[in-house]
């Protein structure tokens, strides 16, 4: 029983980024159809699934059309183990940082586009990114002490918090944002993965729309 997750880009797009994580780091079968995030076609190539229009979306080996992120990894919690904490305080916990990431940190969605292709040097932060990256701090801390766990995933085991703040990572090494070193470890763990080095790979392999390009100087990506 495969699904099928519609994504939009590699190299810029979060959302797809975290819809193809949650299959993949959990061994689900699934296949991938890419759709035009940047081209101008995604609404065509998603018509078929309406009401659905945003990426990523999931279809069910069932048929089921299943649009938004946390929707989508609550189904897939549903139907497959080990994506949440075992622990029902951790899972809890996990849940709310999830739900958090996924209406929050607008300063940091707005102002610092996911991008995977090098490091910004000399990129200059907000307050407003400041403050969520404190937050962000916060809720890694509280995590852990929830957890247990001193380093690596979250949680101790890998699940979809882990996922869903990869992302996240990928913003704070990619602009050079400042952080504690075990926020920064915590954001080489979950880029060092085997599954996101991949999907870097790819994603650079791919034709580049050049999008969120800025008039700064760069270095290479460090992982």
């Amino acid at each position: 029983m495969t699904y099928k997750i519609y994504l939009g880009d590699r190299l810029y797009s979060s959302w797809s980024l975290r819809g193809w994580l949650m299959l993949e780091k959990f061994n689900i079968p699934h296949q991938v159809q890419m759709v035009g995030l940047y081209s101008g076609t995604m609404a065509d190539d998603l018509a078929h699934l309406a009401p659905a229009k945003l990426v990523p979306v999931l279809e069910t080996p069932t048929g089921e059309i299943i649009g938004e992120s946390i929707a989508i990894a609550e189904t897939l919690a549903e139907r497959h183990e080990g994506l949440w904490p075992s622990d029902p305080h951790a899972r809890a916990t996990a849940r709310w940082l999830v739900s958090e990431m996924a209406c929050g940190f607008s300063s940091l969605r707005g102002c610092c586009p996911m991008q995977l292709k090098h490091v910004w040097q000399g990129f200059e932060t907000t307050p407003d990114i400041q403050s969520g990256l404190a937050r962000a701090e916060t809720l890694f801390a509280h995590a852990r002490k929830i957890s247990g766990a001193s380093n690596g995933p979250l949680f101790g085991d890998y699940s979809l918090a882990d996922v869903f703040y990869t992302p996240l990572a990928a913003r704070i090494v990619g602009y050079d944002l400042p952080v504690s070193k075990e926020t920064y470890a915590y954001c080489e763990t979950l880029l060092t993965d085997p599954a996101v080095k991949a999907w870097r790979a790819a994603a650079l392999a791919a034709q580049d729309p050049g999008a969120y390009d800025m008039p700064l100087q760069h270095r290479p990506w460090p992982f």
